[in-house]
């Protein structure tokens, strides 16, 4: 199949040992009821094989919906999945699971973020010192201005440590907009911003560089660039004034096998119409350029 037939929603590309691994959530179940990951086998971004199961619910994990943006990373020789899962109530959280091959099948370890809050949307960031961070959006329910937040992992991945810290919020984006569904999705009076789908990039004269996404006036969800002039992930965080790309969103960047850097996202974001699409990627002036 080629990538117009695979409908998801997130997608997450792992480049290894020739193969590009396809992560991403069920689009067709994505409001509702849910209870895996899938992945697609590719040697050329072209021609897909799949979908594979890589993980099912076991019996008695309390979650039920939202198995939301998987990202797939190797560590150790053990590959770990950092996905978003929802429980009966609502709340959702980032949780990782762990297999011996990027196929599966995984099997659930824990919860990282804190299970009193909601949070969607891990991803791993590694510092110039090898730190690995999680970076996720708080989400709008907790905090209406869409809180972008880390936290450091332990050496294996599977647990946190110390106590998370604020990155920026969506507000700060002179782009980003209140979401015009706050009031009728989640009960929230008032404005209220969300963040979501973040991915980390060193630019070439060293700052720190997160395209993550958000609503917009222009164009719905977007994607816009944050750039920490710091070079370090804690910031000072600077916000571009106008989104990256619109009418599409939740992205990342991967090194193809051609030498290509590209960015995959979900587009268009309407319901049923969700397609992963690789974008070329350029940088000029410490600006990252999509398409």
């Amino acid at each position: 199949m080629n990538s117009n037939e695979i409908h998801i929603r997130d997608p997450f590309v792992l480049a290894h040992d020739g193969v590009y691994y396809l992560y991403g959530t069920r689009a067709d179940d994505v409001w509702g009821v849910m209870d895996g990951f899938d992945c697609y086998t590719s040697h050329d971004l072209d021609e897909w094989e799949g979908p594979f199961e890589v993980f099912h619910k076991p019996a008695g994990l309390d979650a039920d919906r939202a198995y939301w943006a998987p990202e797939c990373y190797e560590h150790d020789g053990m590959y770990y999945l950092i996905a978003t899962l929802g429980r009966p109530d609502g709340r959702k959280g980032v949780h990782v699971l762990r297999a011996a091959d990027p196929l599966g099948p995984f099997e659930y370890i824990t919860q990282l973020t804190d299970p009193g809050q909601s949070c969607i949307d891990g991803t791993v960031y590694a510092d110039q010192d090898g730190k690995n961070w999680l970076v996720y959006s708080h989400s709008l329910e907790d905090v209406p201005e869409g809180d972008m937040d880390a936290v450091l992992l332990s050496d294996d991945l599977a647990s946190t440590t110390g106590e998370p810290v604020t990155l920026f919020k969506a507000s700060d984006a002179p782009w980003s907009v209140p979401v015009p569904f706050a009031k009728p999705e989640f009960g929230i009076d008032g404005p209220a911003y969300f963040s979501d789908g973040p991915f980390l990039h060193r630019l070439s004269d060293g700052r720190l560089a997160m395209l993550w996404s958000s609503w917009s006036a222009s164009g719905g969800y977007a994607v816009g660039q944050a750039v920490s002039e710091s070079g370090e992930l804690t910031g000072p965080w600077t916000q571009y004034a106008e989104p990256v790309l619109t009418h599409g969103g939740h992205g990342m960047l991967f090194a193809g096998f051609d030498g290509r850097t590209r960015y995959a996202l979900h587009a268009p974001n309407d319901p049923g119409q969700e397609r992963p699409v690789f974008l070329p990627v350029k940088e000029s002036d410490g600006v990252l350029t999509v398409g």
